[in-house]
């Protein structure tokens, strides 16, 4: 996907209340701009480092800009805006990316599954397939050259599990991807260290049939787009 108008830069100072973060633009003036990550971003907080944001001409947003992009001092980028990574899931499937997701006639999103009153990510469907049910998730976190998913402990995150094995259960085809938004992970690991009872049920989750991918994004100031499989360590 391309960004237009691309992205504007300036250097992060803190985030704080998990949705505000103040930066330092180029001209020295500071603002505060959206934070449109729930999470822990651990690891994702470099304050004095370059950061990328996006401008909306919303009146009636109280905060005008959102943060996209950090930068590292390696220079590597981190995608900060989760909600990115479901469009950047779904545009990787219709082009024909992800080739573990091909030869399905329809795509849809956020549709109500489960016992456990959930929504799936993205729904393919097809009169000569079972549906396959994926539910993607953004990896951020690098610790020691290893990329991590959960950042933080997500009883979000082992409820979509159960809702997959579920699926599986009924004959579906069950999925999770993992959209990879650091552009210096190089495979995914479940941070058991973080959250050990998802690290668990991930393992318990592929053992009865839940397919785990993960995707690397190429990232930039520009345009991002997945491009190509990403190891999976279980």
């Amino acid at each position: 996907m391309k960004f237009d108008p691309s992205f504007d830069s300036g250097v992060l100072i803190k985030r704080y209340k998990r949705f505000l973060t103040d930066i330092r633009l180029e001209n020295g003036d500071t603002v505060t701009i959206h934070c449109p990550n729930t999470g822990s971003m651990r690891n994702c907080l470099f304050e004095g480092e370059k950061v990328w944001f996006s401008v909306s001409d919303n009146p009636k947003r109280k905060y005008s800009r959102t943060w996209e992009l950090a930068q590292t001092a390696a220079g590597h980028f981190i995608g900060i805006n989760t909600g990115r990574a479901n469009a950047l899931a779904e545009e990787a499937i219709n082009n024909g990316v992800i080739s573990e997701l091909q030869g399905y006639q329809s795509l849809r999103r956020e549709v109500k599954y489960g016992s456990e009153n959930s929504r799936i990510d993205i729904l393919l469907e097809d009169s000569d397939k079972p549906n396959c049910y994926i539910e993607v998730k953004s990896c951020t976190l690098l610790e020691q050259d290893q990329g991590y998913f959960p950042d933080a402990v997500t009883t979000r995150g082992q409820k979509h599990l159960r809702e997959l094995m579920e699926m599986v259960e009924q004959g579906y085809r069950a999925v999770l991807l993992f959209v990879v938004q650091h552009t210096g992970i190089k495979s995914v690991k479940a941070a058991a260290h973080i959250d050990e009872d998802y690290a668990k049920l991930l393992v318990e989750a592929h053992k009865k049939g839940v397919e785990i991918i993960a995707y690397s994004a190429e990232l930039s100031p520009l345009e991002a787009s997945l491009v190509k499989s990403c190891p999976v360590r279980l």
